[in-house]
């Protein structure tokens, strides 16, 4: 019985350790760039041309 109560309390240590690095990583902003990625791999091809060429 004395595990379930020690496994709890680490899960919930972990959920927030989780929670304040996700909190850290919206407020500087990591998520904010929606657009790039999609231009991206449009235009992947035309770099892998250009490296192999040089």
């Amino acid at each position: 019985m004395n595990v379930i109560y020690i496994m709890i309390g680490v899960s919930i240590v972990i959920a927030i350790l989780f929670l304040v690095i996700f909190i850290k990583s919206v407020k500087s902003g990591q998520y904010e760039d929606v657009y790039t990625p999609s231009v991206r791999m449009l235009f992947e091809d035309e770099l892998i041309k250009k490296e192999k060429n040089n």
